[in-house]
């Protein structure tokens, strides 16, 4: 049997064989790679600092267009060039001041997900063309799919780019109380695979009824986008009360990675900051708070074992008269170990060692060197690493006061597991730990949406405490205020209210994300059946509907 190749070459499919294309006609490729370039386009100015959300599905569709009814190989290859537009400048901040090559590797790395998210696109093209109506939902389950992979591969993976962090003014914003991340990308690639369906066929060449039908998916489209307006958010525990928090952003005296050499310096700014806010409680300009919340890195001077560090703090934390969650970098447990910490700082008495959060997942040739020996034949700019920080093994639960605290630093709030952990322990707010000092503003801004995503995944109000910006308070309904500049010292106070009640999403955990999956898994057997097997009408130069046989 005989189809027509996507590239204008006929092919044989022989049992046992490679499979061929699918049939029909695909996009030209003189218009299929503009369009993968288009996807990623769309798809970065979705995320912060742009922000324009709703080109998050246009990208999906994008993709979709420029992918379908090819063969694998050219699915991979044009997939990888939507990750490369998206990557490359999404992740600019990373070569900063370390160089290109940390940059183009990862970029390079999170471009070949989106390439194999072209490969499944491409192989379910048969399924698809014999059921419309799976378009959308195939596209939904194949992001997720893609995302789940890159979330956790390799070294733990690196959930930034995913769809469900560029929603963070959408209604779909919303979908993430009942599925987490997973349900908010899932509805945004399957109203992007409604626009797909609504643009793939001719319909001015159909009858009126069929133009209605185009003209359906696309209103299903917008419907689907706005469904989340009708999902309640937002909701507090009745009687979990209120706490007075105030975030000190020290800042540092220079950006960059001589940020370690001052250390001193920046733990002095985080003390006098603190100090200064308590002259103005004292004076009745500001609010006494209840608890006050530093940076990751806000003391790069162990303070349990540097008596100097340790008396700075304890001043500070005697000053305000209230209890500091200090982000602390401490020596140990072995030679060439360290770990990154959330400590506990008491007024009058000082540390609380009850009260400790090591950080469960550091940053892999950020934090530490997985394969060092390998890596340095590569760059041996892994050597600026000269201590490998030490995974902690439990959640940030800290109960300080009459305040649980879900505590988790910098990357880890881009991961499901790590954020929903502290709260089925019992916090009643999140608190994100973070330092940008290496980074700039679009790094975290980009962080911020996901802490956004996280308050209304969790119903817990939450906050983002940096060195250098941005910090600030997001409510339980993904709002945020108090929102502070970047590169510059800033204290902002608010309000908190003390979740109790927990949202579906966190009681069914990663339940949602795995029947997505299993979806995915039937999806691309079906479809690996069908361009083995093809169905009546599948695989032929007839399949397809009317629309299909007159553009053919």
């Amino acid at each position: 049997m005989t189809v027509v190749d996507t590239a204008g070459t006929t092919g044989a499919v022989e049992g046992g064989g490679r499979p061929a294309a699918p049939a029909g006609r695909a996009v030209p490729l003189r218009l299929a790679l503009p369009a993968a370039a288009l996807a990623g386009v769309a798809l970065l100015l979705a995320f912060p600092p742009y922000g324009v959300w709703w080109l998050a599905p246009v990208g999906v569709a994008l993709l979709a267009v420029a992918v379908h009814r090819r063969r694998l190989r050219a699915g991979f290859g044009l997939g990888t060039v939507a990750g490369l537009v998206l990557f490359l400048p999404m992740l600019s901040w990373t070569n900063l001041y370390t160089g290109n090559l940390p940059w183009l590797l990862l970029s390079g790395l999170q471009a070949t997900y989106l390439g194999l998210l072209g490969l499944g696109v491409a192989l379910t093209s048969p399924l698809v063309d014999r059921w419309r109506w799976s378009w959308p939902l195939v596209s939904g389950v194949l992001w997720v799919a893609q995302e789940a992979l890159r979330d956790r591969t390799p070294f733990g993976g690196f959930p930034w780019g995913r769809l469900a962090f560029s929603q963070g003014d959408s209604p779909m914003l919303r979908l993430a109380a009942y599925g987490g991340a997973p349900l908010v990308t899932f509805g945004v690639a399957v109203v992007g695979g409604l626009l797909v369906v609504a643009v793939w066929r001719p319909w001015r060449r159909l009858p009126v009824a069929g133009r209605l039908r185009g003209v359906a998916f696309v209103a299903g489209a917008v419907a689907l986008a706005l469904l989340g307006l009708l999902v309640p958010v937002g909701a507090a525990g009745p009687d979990g009360g209120t706490a007075q928090v105030a975030i000190v952003q020290g800042n540092v005296p220079r950006m960059g990675l001589d940020f370690n050499a001052q250390r001193q310096a920046v733990l002095d700014n985080h003390v006098n900051a603190t100090i200064a806010l308590a002259r103005q409680v004292a004076a009745g300009e500001a609010e006494q708070p209840d608890l006050v919340v530093w940076p990751e890195n806000s003391s790069d001077v162990d303070p349990t074992r540097s008596a100097s560090a340790g008396r700075a703090i304890s001043a500070a934390a005697d000053a305000i008269g209230a209890p500091i969650l200090v982000g602390a970098v401490l020596l140990g447990p072995g030679e060439g170990q360290v770990r990154n910490a959330g400590l506990v700082w008491l007024p009058q008495t000082g540390l609380d060692g009850s009260q400790q959060y090591v950080k469960r997942h550091p940053v892999p040739f950020a934090e530490y060197v997985p394969l060092r020996g390998i890596a340095r034949m590569v760059s041996k700019e892994v050597d600026r690493i000269r201590n490998d920080f030490v995974a902690g093994t439990e959640p940030g639960v800290l109960r300080v006061g009459g305040v649980t605290l879900g505590d988790v630093i910098c990357f880890e709030v881009a991961y499901d597991g790590v954020v929903r952990d502290t709260v089925t322990g019992g916090a009643q707010v999140l608190v994100v730990q973070t330092n940008n000092a290496t980074f700039n503003v679009a790094e975290a801004e980009q962080q911020l949406a996901m802490v956004r995503l996280r308050a209304v995944e969790h119903g817990r109000e939450s906050l983002m405490a940096s060195t250098v910006g941005v910090s600030g308070f997001v409510g339980a309904d993904g709002r945020v205020t108090g929102a502070t500049g970047f590169n510059t010292r800033a204290v902002v106070t608010r309000q908190m209210h003390l979740g109790e009640t927990r949202t579906v999403a966190t009681r069914v955990g990663v339940w949602p994300e795995l029947a997505l999956l299993a979806m995915a898994v039937a999806a691309l057997a079906a479809a690996t059946l069908v361009r083995r097997r093809p169905l009546p009408g599948v695989g032929t130069a007839t399949a397809g509907d009317p629309a299909d046989a007159e553009e053919r």
